[in-house]
């Protein structure tokens, strides 16, 4: 956050793209939950800037044009870390759309294991499951230093 305006995650849905953002965000702008918010957008843009930063607009891409906005402060304001934008789909190109070089950077977030994720026990991971299968007799036992 420290190097760049603003912050895109990316990823599939609940791979924890805004638990990650919420940790770091001072402010939270709900754009798929949030009617005023994407009424902000379009009658009163600076109201949605007008909060303490980071600044999250989760499911940035239900009103793409955020994205400008996003970069029009960026440059306006000519500091580092104040945006975090969120969301499980791409909004097809525009173009009308700046590509954010410069003022943007991209966070890619995969699904993390099943024994990792929260709420899910490690004994039934495909980990746990492997880890404890018996070999078969006069077959060499798997190890990952022979690959």
């Amino acid at each position: 956050m420290n190097g760049i305006g603003a912050v895109l995650i990316e990823g599939p849905k609940a791979c924890g793209k805004t638990a990650t953002a919420l940790r770091i965000a001072k402010s939270t702008v709900r754009l798929d939950e949030d009617e005023s918010a994407r009424m902000a957008l379009t009658l009163a843009p600076d109201q949605l800037f007008d909060q303490p930063t980071p600044i999250l607009f989760d499911e940035w891409q239900v009103e793409p044009a955020i994205w400008n906005r996003v970069r029009r402060n960026i440059d306006d304001r000519g500091q580092r870390g104040l945006y975090i934008l969120t969301g499980s789909a791409t909004p097809k190109d525009d173009a009308k759309r700046h590509s954010g070089a410069g003022r943007i950077g991209t966070l890619r977030m995969r699904p993390m294991r099943a024994c990792s994720s929260r709420g899910t026990p490690a004994a039934m991971s495909p980990c746990a499951t492997c880890s404890t299968a018996t070999p078969r007799r006069g077959r060499a036992r798997p190890s990952t230093s022979r690959i």
